[in-house]
């Protein structure tokens, strides 16, 4: 009996001693991860020690921004390709993401005319396009439709949290906290993507822009319409009065409606969406895979003098098919 006893003591002071040493090292642990945690990137850089500046230039890098000294149709797909970059997330200058890629363009273009003459096949002038054309698929074309998709799941997620950081804005001043306050709590209780752009805009103020154009540069960032109707309510209410909750608090009512009846039209055009989305993807996977898999398949054809003027006019239907499906599925709610 008496080692039994001994026995049960010994077994309960090892789990006793286990138990406290784990618990040590968990909340230890713990609290360290939450010390260095923080719910957007924005706040997580600030506890990582940079400067409010540093912060700043970081978040606001890709920012859009006009080309006037360049022709409308390149400075309009500039201008989207900024806004592609910067709503994507990506960590690099625009000039580097395009410097990048034109650095990946020739190199697959000189591998590829390489390997095509180490291959046996002439290097002839239907050659030389198919090697442009995979090489610009391959090195930009792909890169950018994996930005958008990455940009809209971003764009559709700030949409998703608009509302609610109104919601907050709205309780923040009807509990009596000023609108920069009010502002600054949705910097620290948001996640991002919003979270990071509302810390700009305080950050912004605390430097001495004015709210309202600091609210509307971030609206023009994203180029939503949920935002602009934000900035004219607060830009209203500071020139007439009223009550700005009240009118807030209308204004995310009619954001989450006009909401739920986007969802319904996307529901309803889901099946258009998609076939557009695979017959504008599905090309260039299949050039870039099969020329991957078998190069001859399409070098033997490049050979063919009549290639050179049927390959370009299969890739001018193939953009004209592209915008026209663009404007089919992009519906307007």
């Amino acid at each position: 009996m008496t080692d039994a006893l001994i026995k049960i003591g010994v077994l309960s002071a090892i789990f006793a001693s286990v138990f406290l040493i784990a618990q040590l090292l968990v909340g230890g642990a713990w609290r360290r991860r939450v010390a260095t945690s923080a719910v957007n990137l924005r706040l997580r850089m600030i506890r990582e020690g940079g400067s409010r500046e540093d912060v700043v230039a970081r978040l606001r890098k890709n920012t859009p921004r006009e080309f006037p000294g360049l022709p409308g149709f390149i400075a309009t797909r500039l201008t989207a390709t900024q806004r592609i970059l910067m709503a994507s997330a990506v960590p690099l200058a625009p000039v580097q993401v395009i410097a990048l890629m034109g650095g990946i363009f020739l190199a697959l273009c000189i591998a590829l005319l390489l390997g095509a003459r180490a291959g046996g096949f002439p290097l002839t002038f239907g050659v030389l396009q198919m090697v442009i054309v995979l090489a610009f698929a391959a090195a930009i074309g792909l890169p950018l439709m994996v930005f958008n998709i990455v940009a809209q799941r971003r764009r559709k997620r700030i949409e998703e949290q608009f509302p609610v950081a109104l919601d907050v804005f709205v309780r923040a001043l009807r509990s009596g906290h000023p609108i920069a306050s009010a502002i600054d709590l949705l910097t620290h209780e948001m996640e991002d993507p919003i979270g990071s752009e509302f810390g700009l805009v305080s950050d912004e103020v605390a430097y001495g822009a004015n709210l309202s154009e600091a609210l509307e540069d971030m609206a023009e960032r994203w180029n939503l319409d949920d935002m602009r109707m934000f900035v004219v309510s607060l830009s209203v209410q500071s020139e007439t009065g009223g009550n700005l909750a009240e009118i807030l608090q209308n204004l995310s009512e009619v954001i989450r409606a006009r909401a739920s009846l986007y969802l319904k039209v996307r529901a309803l055009s889901s099946e258009g969406r998609m076939t557009g989305w695979m017959l504008t993807i599905l090309p260039v996977v299949t050039l870039v895979g099969m020329f991957a898999v078998n190069p001859g398949f399409y070098l033997d054809v490049a050979r063919d003098p009549i290639f050179v003027f049927g390959f370009p006019t299969l890739l001018a239907i193939y953009l004209v098919g592209f915008v026209m499906i663009r404007r089919m599925v992009d519906l307007k709610v």
